[in-house]
């Protein structure tokens, strides 16, 4: 029996952010494996016909900020719904999750830290040197890891995690993928709970 979650995910997802520390939390309780698979949701968005959310229509737009600010309260999280650094490119950050994740390294905080400089401190993750200082404090060894993050290798897994999602069917992030079952959306942790708990 599969005892590991793939999650599916990319460091500049609001919702990423909302549901992550409850994921990571969920996971620990049910003794449960977490498959770090950071993916290109551009790409992932191109295959659906999904806009980028400021070209969708305004009412969507404005829904989501409703949306997000009740997940912020419910969650207990700082959220700015008006980031300065958004849409910003994701992709070193989601790159280094994999390089730690090939190290054998612990993941979620590095990912956690990531997704808080974005949507709470106002921090720009495309910035190697945001993503360097993340490392840093977190007592990694950063010129390594950001060095390995920039190779073909890793980014051939991005690329892989990207055809995965695609040919799952799976419609946005973040994507919690168990026994072949999709969640899709940090509001459906319940529901991963329950399917845990059997």
């Amino acid at each position: 029996m599969t005892t590991a979650i793939d999650y599916y995910f990319t460091s500049l997802s609001p919702y990423v952010y909302l549901g992550h520390s409850t994921f990571t939390s969920l996971a620990n309780k049910h003794n449960t494996t977490i498959h770090y698979k950071p993916i290109k949701l551009a790409k992932l968005f191109a295959e659906l016909g999904v806009l980028p959310v400021k070209q969708r229509l305004q009412a969507r737009q404005d829904y989501r900020l409703i949306e997000l600010s009740r997940w912020s309260k419910k969650r207990h999280l700082p959220l700015n719904l008006q980031p300065a650094f958004f849409p910003a490119d994701p992709s070193l950050a989601d790159r280094c999750a994999i390089a730690l994740q090939q190290a054998g390294q612990d993941v979620s905080e590095f990912v956690g830290h990531v997704l808080a400089a974005c949507w709470a401190q106002d921090q720009n993750i495309a910035d190697e040197t945001v993503i360097r200082q993340i490392l840093t404090s977190l007592k990694f060894n950063t010129d390594s890891i950001v060095q390995q993050a920039l190779s073909s290798e890793i980014d051939e897994i991005y690329e892989v995690n990207t055809i995965e999602a695609i040919e799952k069917g799976l419609l946005g992030v973040p994507t919690y993928v168990y026994q072949n079952e999709p969640f899709w959306g940090q509001d459906r942790l319940d529901l991963l709970n329950d399917k845990l708990s059997e």
